[in-house]
Parts: structure tokens; sequence; C-alpha cells
């Protein structure tokens, strides 16, 4: 017996965090056995999920794992029976061995044990594992195995409670996250380092009054950052805009974000507040920042550094308090080189710099931004949560997602449109990389020409136009203007055609 195990309990109950209990209280029982590997599972809906596995860099890749419910398996056979088993994988009917596909080394001999609660339900086991040959390790001795089940006994208590409190404080946070979202607060998810290191930079900038500049690809999340570091400013209490510098041509931007007096051009009848005037006190964000004429960066220059601006037709300038936070997905250093951006221009507005990870670089946040836009979205739709099963959420979790989180949300959104189910399986998921590109779903439902390419007699002409579109759309990353310009048609004919098509960014 190990000499620590008397005090092992009491250690057990002196332990607050979560996850370095359920760690801790396997690490004792595997230690106690004389073994190395040993996994917790918990019981959920569709299955058995494995929370915790020791004994190597492989064994770990276990947690997260979901043994369905209608397969057999030791652990379930433990929880739903309420008692102790011992069994040899090789010859035991029970055992699961899709659990260990991916691991090295095989058990030999599983001792298995209910977690159970103070009023003795059972919510989940332990397995103790054996991989020497013959399961030789293990003391299955009728003192040592009763002595064992009286720790566990108490240690499941003590992680069952730990367990349900962490569950209530994070069905609190979702429901705190949701609720933020239908309110308009900003709703950030995620517990990956990478996105966990960008939110702290994030808070760190809302100390102070610096321009911003965040980089990242599309999808990231930028103007959500923008605003979470506008709502712990001091500023909060004050108007934040956002403009997006691609969105509209050119010749209209300038006057968007200085406004113009009357009389400054044909049409102009009234005079006609820009977006820094009305964000006095507040905060500007400009996205896609990188696509701003450079006919227009000198003006923001001067924003930036004399915190002045003067309307079209205007004669006086006026001073405004504004802070200005930017995004891009754009190489503004090579933008520079090609001559297209400004290198005074970015150096005022990359002052504190804001790289976001794309969802390549967090893939332990998606479960959680998948069932925080399954909750939000079926709460603004009225309808009953959805819940994804463990092959979907595998599925899912495979998927590269080129569209990062906004792909995501789109995805989680058709799946709520047309699965009627409560859970969502994995041959609901589409196969197509984005949500709402239509010719991929055409090319599918439509003949080929003799040479191999698309039969384009086959199509629609709305479904060739919207194509056409699209292809330019993501070529030129949803700018617009260069959108239109390659069609050869005017931005204003191109914007009516997307609206007409039923295409937005959104």
């Amino acid at each position: 017996m190990a000499p620590h195990i008397p005090e092992f309990p009491k250690a057990l109950f002196e332990e607050l965090d979560t996850d370095k209990l359920r760690r801790r209280f396997l690490e004792s029982l595997l230690e106690f056995q004389n073994v190395e590997r040993g996994s917790l599972w918990v019981k959920r809906e569709d299955g058995y999920q494995c929370i915790e596995a020791t004994g190597g860099p492989s064994e770990e890749q276990l947690v997260g794992f979901v043994v369905p419910k209608d397969k057999p398996s030791i652990v379930g056979w433990v929880i739903e029976n309420g008692k102790m088993t011992i069994a040899e994988p090789g010859k035991d009917k029970r055992h699961f061995k899709e659990a260990e596909s991916g691991l090295d080394v095989k058990s030999t001999l599983i001792l298995c044990y209910p977690l159970s609660l103070k009023n003795g339900e059972v919510y989940g086991a332990v397995e103790i594992i054996d991989t020497a040959h013959g399961g030789s390790r293990l003391n299955l001795g009728k003192d040592y195995l009763e002595l064992l089940e009286e720790f566990i006994a108490i240690g499941s208590i003590a992680l069952g409670n730990a367990l349900a409190f962490a569950d209530q404080k994070n069905e609190t946070q979702k429901l705190r996250k949701i609720l933020g979202g239908l309110t308009g607060e900003t709703p950030l998810v995620g517990k990956s380092q990478a996105f966990k290191a960008a939110l702290e930079t994030a808070r760190n900038y809302a100390r102070n009054d610096f321009a911003v500049c965040i980089t990242g690809e599309s999808g990231t999340g930028k103007e959500l950052f923008a605003r979470e570091i506008h709502r712990l400013s001091d500023r909060k209490d004050k108007p934040f805009l956002v403009q997006n510098v691609s969105a509209i041509p050119d010749a209209l931007l300038e006057s968007e974000l200085f406004g113009y007096k009357k009389g400054a051009f044909t049409g102009a009848d009234r005079d006609k507040v820009g977006l820094f005037e009305a964000a006095d006190g507040g905060t500007v964000f400009l996205d896609e920042i990188g696509d701003m004429p450079l006919s227009l960066q000198a003006r923001i220059l001067r924003v930036l550094q004399e915190h002045e601006i003067k309307p079209l037709g205007g004669a006086k300038t006026q001073t405004v308090d504004v802070r200005v936070i930017s995004a891009t997905n754009r190489d503004l250093p090579r933008a520079i080189a090609e001559g297209t951006f400004r290198e005074d221009l970015f150096y005022r507005l990359n002052v504190l710099p804001l790289h976001l990870p794309s969802l390549r670089e967090r893939p332990e946040d998606i479960p959680e931004l998948l069932d925080y836009f399954l909750s939000r979205d079926a709460a603004r739709l009225g309808i009953a949560p959805r819940k994804l099963s463990a092959e979907a959420l595998a599925a899912l979790r495979r998927r590269p997602f080129p569209g990062n989180v906004r792909e995501m949300e789109n995805l989680v959104r058709y799946l709520l449109a047309t699965v009627p189910d409560t859970v969502i399986e994995a041959g609901d998921i589409p196969p197509a990389s984005e949500i709402g590109i239509v010719r991929a779903a055409a090319a599918d439902a439509h003949p080929t020409s003799p040479d191999g390419g698309p039969d384009l007699a086959a199509y629609t002409w709305e479904e060739l136009e919207r194509a056409y579109a699209m292809a330019l759309l993501e070529k030129f990353k949803w700018n617009v203007t260069k959108a239109a310009r390659a069609a050869g048609v005017n931005r204003s004919t191109f914007d009516s055609r997307l609206r007409k098509l039923g295409i937005s960014k959104e």
C-alpha cells in the first residue's frame, strides 16, 4: 500500500480546482495499484465520455472520447449496473476496443469501479488499467480491493461535487454569453491558450487610448475584439461606430467618414455629420483598412496626429476626441512596399498590434464555440436546443473551417434550419466547405460536359451569375469594389446584383 493513501481523501476535499482534483484522484489510485494507465469517465446523454486519462501522450488523446450508449463497453456496464468489474479486454465482449485504437500499448487487465454521489446516484466510472503481460501488476487481493473501493467511494463524492459545481458554473457562463449575444454584448468564446492570450492583450489595450490595429484571417472576430476593447475602456458609455472601408465606393467613403456641408456637391442639400464627428468621445472601428484609397489615407493620418477633421465643402477644421481601432486581413508591410499603403499611416495605426489566431490554431475551442452557437441561435429562433452526437462533434473537430468562426456560425444556422431532430448526426453535416455558396451544390446536381468540365447549359442563368459573383468575391476577399472592377461593371451595379441574388458577407 502506498504510504500517502490514508491522507488521500482529505487531500481531495481540499482541492478546489476541478482539473487538478480529477488528475490527483486518478494518479493516486494508479500509484496505489502500482500501474501507469487509467481513465475517468462520466455519463452523458449520448454515451460515456472520458474526462481524464493518464499514462503518456497517446493515452491523453483519449480525453473527450465518447463511447456510444448503444455499444457494449466496460465503463457503460459498470455505470449502468453500479458494480465494479474486472475485465480481460482480449476475452471480454464488453470491451470497446475502438477506445484503444490509437494506443501503442493495449490493456491486458482492467479494474473498473463506479463513481457515485452521496445519494448513491452513479455518474461515472474509473478504470485502473494494467498493460503488463497477463495483467500481472494489478493487486486483486480481497482486502486490497475492499480498501481501494472505500477510497474510491469517498473520492468519487468529492469529484462528483466538483464536477457538478463546474457544470453549473459553465452553464451560468454560457447563459451569460447567450444573453450577451441576444442583447448586443460582445460574445467572446474560447479557452485555448492562443485565444486567451489574444483576449488578455485586448483587455490590456483597453486601459489606454492608443490606436489598435487588429490583424488576422477573415472570420476570426476582429470586430468582436474591437468591441471588447471599447466595452472595457473609459469610453464604454460613448459611441462605438463601425465603417467597413471596402463596403462602399471610394467617392462616398470620404463623406461617410468626414461628413459634408450643404452645397459641397450636387445633391448635398443639407449638412451631413461624418462618422468621426458622430463618434466624438467614443471609438471608431475601421474594418478592412488595407483597402483604403491612397487619396484618403492622408486625411486619416491627420485625424490620428492632430485629432482634426474637416467636412467636405467646409472652411474650418474641428477637433474630435476619438480612439481609432483598425483591422485588416491584408499584409500591410507588403502593401507599403507595393506603394498602395502609406508607411507613416501604418505606424500611426499599428501602435498597439493585436493578431487574432485562426480556428486552426485553436481547435480545442471548437466544441465550446459549437455549443454556444447552437444554444444562442436556438434561443433566437425559439426552438428546442440542439445537441451534436459524438460522431458529429468528431467530424466538426476535423473540419478545416477556412472561413474560421464566421463559417462555423453560418454552418450552425444551416443545421438549425435543416435538422428537425434534437440531436444532430454526422450525416446531417453538409460536405461543402462554406455554407451559403450555391455553386458546390449546383455542381453536384448538374451533369458535366464531354470534356469533363461543368455543362454550363444545364445551369440556370441565376445559378451561373451567383457562382460567378461568389468566385469574384472569394478571389478578392469580399472586396466588392475590386470584384466589380474585375467584372467590368460599376460598383453600384455589382452591388445591386448581389442584393438581388441574396448574397451578403454575413
